[in-house]
């Protein structure tokens, strides 16, 4: 009981001094502490970080919120929504520290716009989740039935990953009669543990003893684990070895060279001859690692250096070395020996770099962050205490964030004009004897603002280009020029778009974004557009972009495409001729007429000579370049009443064009000239009358022969219904009259045909008598005789032809009249009248 109120107040004591150290630790770092269990599972609610940070959550993504960690880096993660920290990956306390009393996770958590860093410890806490775990399962142990009761066989005990009260370990034996179970804590923390006899062994009785050890933890809840141990029971050698002391303690130097003495054991045994030798050997369950570095000398007890000693590695060595006798059968003791490993200033400062503003804009402030540094040393105490210095200093300098942990900070202006790039070296030294050393380099670059605007090679570009070029032709190629750098000094061209007429100018020429290049995307005509005169705009890639403007002139250089065109003829002249009345008493040099022409070409190309062909002795000449046509003579009786000129106009351009007119000149007495004149006018001045008149007898023309033909048709319908009707009389009144009289028209189906059949002929007579022949509208069958009608059926038949006859002659008489008075109409009106006798026919 008393021993577990001691034990009991030693965890009390151990946790009061680990929170009131926690306390001290959150006091002086003054950033965010947080603790977690171990083993928590993924999305484990940590804390509210971002809260707990002062940071508002709608900051959280455009500020670049980011949690870094030197080592495990995975296992936190923060939700950018919400701005909780929680569990990412599994945490394993025994994994991250060790046997470690203290165990935290140390995060950055980054800001960026403006830059802040901030310090979050997260503590992990132990759980009991490592059962006690013995070093075998199962321990053969050899006593000899001689030893006396009260005899102590020292056992290994189990080992607990857990710190802490989880790893307070506790042994029950499983009921012996034989053994009872003695553990025993020393001041040093060694935990011995063994079998205690407590009944004479008698081999011939019991040759084996079977026994069970369960260790169990201070976990709640707890875990226990378990060992068997074979006794087997020997006889003869009936004293065991016997160290001088039970724990054996060392001090040793890191990277002691190999052969170093550690520490001497000595064992002694009260036996007598082969049974006092003693062998000393490290215990069976010593580990690969320890006998790596160590090595005990069998017959001395020399414990010597064999391997390479890091303090940095590990701190102490728990050793368990045992003494066996050469006795039959041999008997053990065993005995603990602790080396604590000493430190020395055997490792240099480490440095980390971070990189955040890379590359510094120019135009940064003073104050901006552009790295993180991270110093560490594993040395301990002065030796692994870091100091940081910075060179070149300007414009640069370091300040300190949190224990060793620094930010390089813009001190002063940049000008990226002036130094494009810095190296700055970071060099940190710790506090041994001597001190070393460790540096590292930042290449920091400036990186451009867009400050500078494109600038053109040239202000205005002025090109020439002929007519009717090609489509995609080439004009110029525009070139600016931007002093930034990247992706400011990019400069991409674009047309400044306008109205050209009733045209957009990006139907005329087209800019190439990257190059450019300037082409016409059609045929420029001359006459149309003789200056093109637009902008050309450069703008830089930048945030926000600048651009300048260029502008250009377009000269479109005429072509001989046009021939002369010759003015319209005066009134009365066809086909282009042109009539003139010359009086014959003309004198020489008199203008008969004038050639008028154009050329819608300039410059030559525009210029018109005019020449007469085949006028060689011929009494009229034309003037080179004024087109009037005069005569070089008077005229005489021999000159024919009538004279055809051709006149060549000609433009000077290459090759050049030519266009011809054709003058008719009438020789008449002096008396005519004028009264000839006054009838062409007349002439020309009553045809638009005329053919008004023309249009207007026309319409009242159509408008009376519809009226005809609907009046006739009225006529006609009436006609056949009467007659139908008297047949019908006539037929009732004189059933057995038929010998003599015309046949009536009978309408069958023509079996041969398959249609109906219908022929005009003559009406022959089919009995005795003469009289004249008459048209008759008749449909027949061939297959059937015709049946003779009455007299007044034939004559009411012959009106109907002979009205049809004249109704259709009256037609074509009125069609023949109007078309032979208005023979200068319009062909489509012959058209309609051949349209309308048709109708009337075929009624």
């Amino acid at each position: 009981m008393l021993f577990y109120l001691r034990r009991g107040r030693e965890v009390w004591q151990c946790l009061l001094l680990w929170l009131l150290l926690l306390a001290a630790w959150e006091a002086g770092s003054g950033q965010l502490h947080y603790s977690i269990p171990e083993e928590a599972k993924h999305g484990t609610f940590v804390g509210r970080i971002a809260q707990d940070l002062g940071l508002e959550l709608a900051e959280l993504v455009p500020r670049l919120f980011r949690v870094a960690s030197r080592e495990r880096g995975d296992l936190l993660e923060v939700n950018l929504q919400n701005g909780i920290l929680f569990v990412n990956a599994r945490i394993d306390r025994e994994e991250l520290c060790g046997r470690s009393a203290e165990c935290s996770i140390h995060l950055e958590v980054i800001v960026d716009r403006p830059l802040q860093v901030f310090h979050v410890e997260v503590e992990v806490k132990d759980i009991n989740d490592n059962p006690p775990v013995f070093p075998m399962e199962v321990k053969n142990l050899f006593i000899s039935e001689s030893r006396q009761l009260g005899s102590r066989f020292s056992l290994e005990g189990a080992s607990d990953a857990d710190i802490g009260p989880n790893s307070l370990v506790t042994y029950r034996l499983d009921s012996s009669d034989y053994f009872t179970l003695d553990f025993k804590r020393t001041e040093e923390e060694i935990k011995t543990l063994g079998l205690v006899l407590k009944r004479l062994l008698n081999r011939e009785d019991a040759p084996e003893h079977h026994l069970l050890i369960t260790a169990t933890d201070g976990g709640k809840p707890e875990l226990t684990g378990t060992t068997q141990v074979k006794v087997t029971v020997l006889d003869v050698n009936d004293n065991a070895p016997a160290f001088e002391k039970t724990v054996y303690k060392a001090r040793l130097y890191e990277n002691a060279s190999q052969g170093t003495l550690v520490v001497m054991v000595n064992a002694s045994d009260l036996d007598e001859g082969v049974n006092k030798d003693i062998i000393y050997s490290f215990n069976t369950e010593t580990s690969a690692d320890i006998l790596s570095k160590f090595e005990l000398d069998p017959i001395s007890g020399y414990i010597r250096v064999k391997g390479n000693i890091d303090f940095e590695e590990i701190k102490s060595y728990e050793i368990q070395v045992e003494a066996t006798d050469k006795g039959i059968p041999p008997m053990t003791d065993h005995c603990t020996v602790l080396v604590e490993v000493v430190d020395t200033n055997d490792n240099a400062p480490q440095l980390t770099i971070t990189s955040l503003s890379l590359p510094v804009l120019e135009d940064a402030p003073p104050g901006t962050v552009i790295a993180l540094i991270s110093v560490s040393d594993r040395d301990s105490g002065a030796n692994g205490q870091v100091s940081c210095s910075l060179a070149p200093p300007e414009p640069f300098k370091l300040v300190s964030t949190f224990r060793n942990y620094y930010s390089l900070v813009l001190d002063s202006g940049l000008d990226r004009e002036a130094t494009a790039a810095y190296v700055v070296v970071v060099s940190a030294r710790d506090g041994g004897s001597p001190p070393l050393r460790a540096s590292a380099s930042v290449s920091v670059e400036v990186a451009d603002v867009n400050d500078n605007a494109p600038a053109f090679s040239q202000a205005e570009y002025t090109v020439f280009v002929r007519e009717n070029n090609a489509p995609g032709c080439h004009l110029v190629t525009v070139s600016a020029r931007d002093a930034d750098a990247r992706e400011n000094a990019r400069v991409s061209y674009a047309l400044v778009e306008r109205r050209v007429g009733a045209r957009a100018l990006s139907s005329y020429v087209s800019v190439h974004a990257q190059s450019g290049r300037v082409s016409a995307l059609q045929p420029l005509d001359r006459e149309e557009l003789e200056l093109l005169r637009f902008e050309v705009s450069a703008r830089d890639a930048g945030a926000p972009a600048l651009g300048s403007t260029a502008t250009l002139q377009v000269f479109v250089v005429d072509e001989n495409d046009n021939a002369p065109a010759l003015l319209a003829p005066g009134a009365g002249a066809a086909g282009g001729a042109r009539g003139e009345l010359v009086p014959r008493a003309a004198g020489a040099g008199h203008v008969v007429a004038k050639v008028r022409a154009v050329d819608a070409d300039s410059g030559y190309n525009a210029w018109l000579s005019y020449e007469l062909l085949a006028a060689a002795g011929g009494p009229f000449r034309v003037g080179l370049y004024t087109g009037e046509v005069s005569t070089t003579r008077a005229l005489d009786e021999a000159d024919a009443p009538r004279q055809r000129l051709l006149v060549l106009v000609k433009d000077h351009g290459e090759p050049a064009l030519t266009a011809t007119a054709t003058v008719l000149l009438s020789l008449v007495e002096s008396g005519q000239a004028p009264a000839a004149a006054s009838r062409a006018a007349a002439g020309a001045a009553g045809g638009a009358a005329a053919l008004l008149d023309v249009n207007v007898y026309l319409i009242v023309a159509i408008c009376a022969v519809c009226s005809l033909l609907v009046l006739t048709l009225l006529l006609y319908t009436a006609l056949r219904c009467s007659a139908a009707a008297a047949a019908a009389a006539a037929a009732l009144a004189a059933p057995g009259e038929g010998a003599c009289g015309p046949a009536q028209p009978v309408l069958v189906s023509s079996s041969a045909a398959g249609s109906w059949s219908s022929s005009q002929q003559r009406r022959q007579r089919v009995c005795s008598g003469e009289g004249p022949p008459k048209a008759d509208l008749m449909v027949f069958s061939p297959s059937l005789p015709p049946c003779p009608v009455n007299q007044d059926r034939e004559e009411q038949l012959g009106v109907d032809t002979d009205l049809s006859s004249r109704v259709s002659r009256f037609s074509l008489f009125l069609y023949n009249a109007i078309v032979s008075y208005f023979s200068g109409s319009s062909l489509l009106w012959k058209h309609v009248w051949l349209k309308i006798n048709a109708t009337l026919h075929a009624l």
